[in-house]
């Protein structure tokens, strides 16, 4: 049987503990106006571009990852990593030229760890 799943990844689901603490932070890391919950205060869709959505979800008890939950694009890893900074976000390694990519990895308040991506040339 063919299978019936498509292959286009339609949302990632980031567990936090604090909805509002976190609609706050990841409103900051994006650069985008903070909106309104649903499903009883419980989801936050945060507004992206492109196919893929991204959804804030405080339902289940956070569990951290030992890899990245997700990568974010970037043009400019250098003015990312001060701007993590003044974001008070915790920097788990130094930028890293993997060759087409150099990656930064970090975490949110819950200690999700995220990624930062920069093409390279």
């Amino acid at each position: 049987m063919q299978s019936p799943i498509h292959n286009r990844v339609g949302i990632v689901f980031i567990p936090v503990s604090d909805m509002q603490r976190a609609i706050t932070w990841y409103s900051r890391l994006l650069g985008l106006p903070a909106g309104d919950t649903s499903h009883n205060d419980n989801i936050y869709n945060l507004p992206m571009q492109g196919d893929i959505g991204v959804i804030l979800d405080s339902h289940k008890a956070v569990r951290n990852s030992s890899q990245p939950l997700l990568s974010f694009w970037t043009d400019d890893i250098t003015a990312t990593w001060r701007f993590l900074q003044e974001l008070d976000a915790e920097i788990v390694s130094a930028v890293e030229d993997i060759g087409s990519v150099s990656t930064l990895i970090f975490k949110d308040p819950d200690q999700n760890l995220l990624m930062v991506c920069q093409p390279n040339s």
